[in-house]
């Protein structure tokens, strides 16, 4: 049982306490805007604005080579070695080279008669994700690419050809690119054939864009002041999104523990599964907790429940942050020896993840056509094993962050007809603060990336709503 002391203070007062703060200019400062050129200066003997450029070369490449990959390569010594603001550079200049890899592979095709060895490309990637998309000026992003491939004896041949590649695209300009070909082939057909052209565009151009930051607030928070303290605006469903950056901690509320991040179509799972205070609730494949923390908010009695006893860690940690309490409960959901059943279940299933593109564009080259049918097969086994745990005329709510059909109608559409006692419960998007185009013919929730392009977007996800039959 993990549990915090409860916030003694009225939590609408500590909003407007913190919106005036923030007029009086005492709000956290926003990350200063990176300058290569003082990035270039000489530290300790270092060429930081060099080495900020290679450590991005090896987040990208980490990024291309698997699931995973990226995380992981933030502990390698040529990133974690540097000092934060170039980390926070290089991770940025990265998740930029991402999101455009296939524009900006457009536009080296062009201008390339032959394709250099990866080492090369990769510099040139690197070059272009600065200039195209984070508007760094054309002299620092050529010089340190040039430097960049002087370093090393495979890449120096080509040192030539990197100055007169970048600086012909800087005279030239770019040339036409289509947003489409920053999706792998296979996902654009998929998403093609299930969703239509028009969505397909809608996809790729909310591919392309770093996304603001979202946080899901207690009850009792005065959204209108947190959302007036944060330089945000408050969603439907009471969501604050802001485009403030850098270090969370920082931010007006964290200490006090009134609120937690979680994308806006994230925040909906739990309202449709509508918890009251005093149920019991059990979270399957709780971690990292952003749902948990919803729940255990309501007032519910919560059991979180995942396999992964390290990711439950960050979890338990904001439970203690929050001041709210749940059961952690380390164990995979299937070989859980328990013999409870609860008013409510919600299963938040592992899946491709596909829908979070864009937080995560590396999900679209890391995920592989194989890993949508292993992984429905792992949903269907889960889904079977959170439906037994349902109370008669309790419910169940599934949801996967996945925008591929095999992950979500089709899993519930075979669901219902292994389990007749269970019935859809027909989504209200506007009570559970989701898109109203959402809404699909069987009442389910079918949140694409692209809906609500003029707010910033949101995470693709499929909801889903089952209520058992008392």
């Amino acid at each position: 049982m993990s549990r915090g002391p409860e916030q003694g203070r009225s939590s609408a007062a500590r909003g407007r306490r913190m919106a005036d703060k923030a007029r009086a200019g005492t709000r956290a400062p926003r990350p200063p805007k990176v300058d290569p050129r003082d990035a270039n200066s000489d530290h300790g003997g270092a060429d930081i604005g060099v080495e900020a450029r290679l450590a991005a070369g090896v987040l990208l490449n980490a990024a291309l080579e698997g699931r995973g990959g990226l995380d992981t390569a933030l502990s390698f010594r040529e990133v974690s070695d540097l000092p934060g603001p170039d980390r926070a550079f290089a991770r940025a200049v990265a998740m930029a080279a991402l999101r455009r890899l296939g524009e900006i592979d457009q536009i080296l095709d062009r201008k390339l008669q032959k394709g250099p060895p990866l080492a090369v490309r990769t510099i040139l990637r690197v070059a272009l994700a600065q200039t195209l998309v984070l508007e760094t000026p054309a002299f620092a992003a050529v010089s340190t690419a040039v430097k960049l491939a002087e370093r090393e004896t495979k890449t120096r041949p080509y040192k030539n050809l990197v100055n007169a590649v970048l600086r012909g695209i800087e005279r030239e300009g770019p040339g036409l690119t289509t947003a489409e070909s920053n999706l792998p082939e296979w996902l654009a057909a998929r998403w093609r054939a299930t969703y239509g052209e028009a969505s397909l565009t809608g996809l790729a151009l909310a591919a392309r864009e770093e996304p603001a930051t979202d946080l899901s607030l207690k009850p009792e928070v005065d959204a209108a002041a947190l959302a007036e303290a944060v330089d945000g605006e408050v969603l439907a469903g009471n969501t604050v999104r802001t485009g403030r950056r850098g270090d969370l901690a920082s931010w007006p509320g964290f200490d006090d523990g009134i609120w937690w991040v979680q994308d806006a179509a994230a925040a909906v799972p739990v309202r449709l599964l509508a918890p009251q205070a005093g149920e019991s609730i059990v979270d399957v494949c709780a971690a990292p907790g952003g749902k948990t923390l919803q729940l255990a908010a309501s007032g519910a009695s919560v059991v979180a429940l995942d396999r992964s006893a390290p990711r439950l860690k960050r979890l338990t940690e904001n439970l203690a942050r929050t001041g709210l309490s749940a059961e952690v409960v380390a164990v995979p959901a299937e070989d859980w020896d328990d013999p409870r059943n609860f008013d409510a279940v919600l299963l938040d299933a592992p899946c491709t993840a596909t829908g979070t593109f864009r937080r995560n564009p590396e999900v679209l080259r890391a995920t592989k056509p194989a890993d949508v049918a292993k992984l429905a097969d792992v949903q269907h086994r889960l889904l079977d094993a959170a439906a037994e745990r349902v109370k008669p005329g309790g419910r169940l709510v599934y949801c996967v962050c996945s925008l591929e059909r095999e992950e979500g109608e089709t899993q519930i559409i075979a669901f219902l007809r292994r389990n007749p006692a269970f019935k859809t419960a027909v989504a209200d998007p506007a009570a559970v603060g989701a898109p109203t185009e959402a809404l699909t013919p069987e009442g389910w929730l079918r949140i694409l990336p692209s809906m609500w392009a003029e707010k910033g977007g949101l995470d693709g996800f499929f909801i889903a709503r089952l209520d058992r039959v008392g």
